[in-house]
């Protein structure tokens, strides 16, 4: 008979949605607001969408096999783990719905759809920029990057892909950051979908915006920190360049922020991953992670091991 396994969920609802498990899995309903209650540990914790950073530190004290985001991203983990705690990050979960919301950013920026909600389709009615043969620069290929390649492909774009380090795969040539200097100015459409850390903290900074071509669009559904804010109001504000963000910094921006009346600027409040997708994918990520941890076996997407 196999071992008791006690799974760690942030709240009913996310317990509901994992539907039946196997035999001798218990659940316990922990939101992460105070210390854990029970004297057994749990073998995996999940942390509270959205407020992992926050909840952190009320697992200081445990020892769980596995604490299991649900997010891609993981930045800020590092500093608030203990000696000894595994983390997996979401992979597989948000990828499709972020591809989604990015292809809904480009093609309402594009068409002008933001105008026509604003001022109304009996005064809108004006030519703008196709999304078909415009020049894409994509810069950031992970997960989110290739599904954002896949749903492009339709729209018969001239595509360019950036990451880290220049490569070829059997698609052809990724072309890597220390690139963009060249590649910007031949961009008509930028989208940033790189993870957050010390190389990209800044990414889109002065020098970028100035390198990209006037009225291109830029669209980040990466981290707000991508970004430097000031510069990408400026830019904004002189009209020259046309923005669709996810994500900012701060986040939210304050009411008054001149980002939000800005008519070259649409801005959604970091929903990229909440669809109706989310919840059925994340369940089958536990289960895989129940599986691999009661079957011995190393759970998948660790992306920590302190």
């Amino acid at each position: 008979m196999a071992s008791p396994f006690l799974l760690s969920v942030p709240d009913e609802a996310f317990r509901q949605s994992l539907g039946p498990l196997p035999a001798g899995v218990d659940v316990a309903v922990w939101e992460m607001q105070g210390a854990w209650a029970r004297d057994d540990v749990p073998d995996i914790v999940v942390l509270p969408y959205q407020r992992e950073l926050e909840a952190l530190p009320h697992l200081r004290d445990l020892r769980p096999r596995l604490i299991q985001t649900q997010t891609i991203g993981y930045d800020g983990f590092g500093a608030a783990m203990a000696p000894g705690q595994v983390v997996a990050n979401a992979s597989s979960v948000h990828e499709t719905s972020t591809a989604e919301l990015t292809m809904a950013l480009v093609l309402a920026s594009q068409r002008g759809l933001p105008e026509i909600i604003r001022v109304g389709p009996n005064r809108a009615r004006r030519w703008h920029p196709s999304l078909a043969d415009r020049s894409v620069l994509l810069i950031g290929y992970g997960g989110v990057g290739r599904a954002i390649e896949s749903r492009l492909a339709p729209f018969e774009v001239e595509l360019t892909r950036v990451a880290g380090r220049r490569r070829e795969d059997g698609r052809g040539v990724v072309h890597g950051v220390a690139e963009l200097p060249r590649l910007l100015p031949d961009a008509e459409i930028v989208i940033v979908c790189v993870p957050l850390n010390d190389t990209t903290v800044g990414l889109i900074d002065d020098a970028f915006l100035r390198a990209m071509p006037d009225d291109a669009l830029l669209v980040n559904v990466a981290r707000g920190k991508v970004a430097d804010t000031a510069a990408l109001t400026r830019h904004a504000q002189l009209g020259r360049l046309r923005l669709a963000l996810d994500v900012t910094e701060p986040e939210p921006l304050p009411d008054d922020h001149a980002l939000l009346s800005l008519p070259n600027v649409l801005i959604t409040p970091h929903v990229g991953g909440a669809s109706s997708s989310m919840g059925p994918r994340m369940a089958r990520l536990l289960h895989t992670q129940i599986n691999y941890l009661r079957a011995g076996q190393e759970p998948t997407n660790i992306v920590l091991h302190t």
